[in-house]
């Protein structure tokens, strides 16, 4: 049976530490909380069965991703963690709750997914690390959500709430593009007609008038008649630019300071950035009242939501906050001094420290940022497709000034 090292703390306050064997960490932190303790930490003794699982490759910390291992999509992932909640919900541990699961999955990547969760969690490591050592589709929201699941005691709350958000962004998307397919196609007919125009059309329009010897082509007939130019004659380097660009910038994003920088941007962008920023404060407010609610410590707590934002910017921003936290500092303070965090759940933090009700005061204000999240929504999806499609207008606009501009002056050289 494996062993787990833990820490917690008693009634009293007071600081408890020591090994206890149980068939899984859900049973050992059942057993705990059966002694009236409030576990802080529960990490896997080197002794255990995980340890035999690392000497044989399946490594604690992590595992190697095999590059072939299949993943699934973003609505068949919220699927997966909604069936194993109602699983548990129903009183089954988490072993079984997999098993049960596994025998209904179905398609190519669902039971590869599961048989490896099942592994590694009958091993002893807690889910959200096998799931982290799987690597996609579990990206680092999904990875710290499970471990708020597992640190909580509340596993099947927090995992149908982490079903709502995947199933939440997937709803998003789906609206976003919903709001933005007709545009888009618009956009690539036009996109489509100008190369071909500027390509193929337009030197030969032009043939006629280059050849009159007091006509000085005007500037926007000579960018795109270079266009042109470069487009017919270097075709295959412009797609290998193109393609050596896009690995670059691939490698040159994943450097952590790089990630930071562009996440920042991503929050600053008009349009987008509330949006982004809408669903993290919402995802945030939630995840914290949930382990609040639970009595886990606010710096334990801040901990596992910081894995849960899925932005470097705000990350790092809680990072700040822990620190400040540490220190005897109220949560309210660090969290205005950041910039990230709108002025309500300021207050709402303040006031809910002030009465010692912060929990409820998360929980509630996480349904008022839940309906930010729709306005911020609605208002990007009816602002994107005219903002595009201006942007096309402007296009097309450049293009018939590059054609006419020539033909007025050429009436002009002729009137004169």
């Amino acid at each position: 049976m494996p062993s787990f090292r833990y820490q917690s703390l008693n009634a009293g306050g007071e600081t408890l530490a020591g090994v206890i064997a149980a068939p899984d960490r859900a049973a050992a932190l059942q057993q705990l909380r059966g002694r009236g303790e409030l576990p802080t930490s529960l990490d896997l003794a080197e002794d255990a069965p995980a340890a035999k699982a690392k000497r044989s490759g399946l490594s604690v910390q992590g595992a190697r991703r095999g590059p072939t291992r299949p993943s699934i999509g973003r609505s068949e992932t919220a699927n997966l963690i909604r069936e194993l909640a109602t699983a548990i919900e129903a009183g089954l541990p988490l072993m079984q709750a997999l098993r049960t699961v596994r025998r209904q999955a179905d398609g190519r990547a669902m039971p590869v997914i599961l048989d490896f969760l099942i592994e590694r969690v009958e091993a002893g490591l807690p889910l959200h690390q096998a799931a982290k050592d799987y690597g996609p589709p579990f990206d680092d929201m999904i990875c710290g959500m499970l471990r708020a699941a597992d640190a909580s005691g509340k596993m099947h709350e927090v995992m149908h709430q982490l079903a709502d958000l995947l199933e939440r962004s997937v709803e998003l998307r789906r609206e976003v593009l919903g709001a933005t397919l007709y545009p888009m196609i618009v956009a690539g007919l036009v996109c489509c007609s100008v190369v071909l125009f500027i390509t193929v059309l337009l030197p030969r329009l032009m043939e006629p008038l280059a050849a009159q010897p007091n006509l000085v082509m005007p500037l926007p007939t000579t960018i795109l008649l270079g266009t042109a130019e470069f487009i017919r004659t270097y075709w295959l380097h412009a797609i290998a630019i193109v393609v050596v660009v896009v690995f670059a910038w691939r490698g040159w994003s994943r450097v952590p300071a790089n990630r930071l920088r562009i996440d920042t941007l991503k929050l600053r962008l008009p349009l987008v950035g509330p949006l982004l920023r809408d669903v993290a404060v919402a995802r945030f407010t939630r995840t914290l009242g949930t382990l609040v609610s639970a009595g886990l410590p606010i710096l334990s707590a801040l901990k596992i939501v910081r894995d849960t934002l899925g932005n470097a910017a705000l990350m790092s921003a809680v990072d700040a906050v822990q620190e400040k936290v540490s220190t005897g500092q109220s949560l309210a303070d660090p969290l205005e001094r950041s910039g990230f965090f709108p002025p309500l759940l300021v207050q709402i933090v303040n006031i809910g420290e002030r009465s010692g009700r912060l929990e409820s005061m998360l929980m509630h204000a996480a349904g008022a940022f839940d309906r930010q999240v729709n306005a911020s929504l609605k208002i990007f999806s009816k602002l994107f497709p005219p903002v595009l499609l201006i942007g096309l207008a402007f296009i097309v606009g450049f293009v018939i000034l590059a054609i006419l501009l020539p033909l007025l002056e050429l009436q002009a050289a002729i009137g004169a």
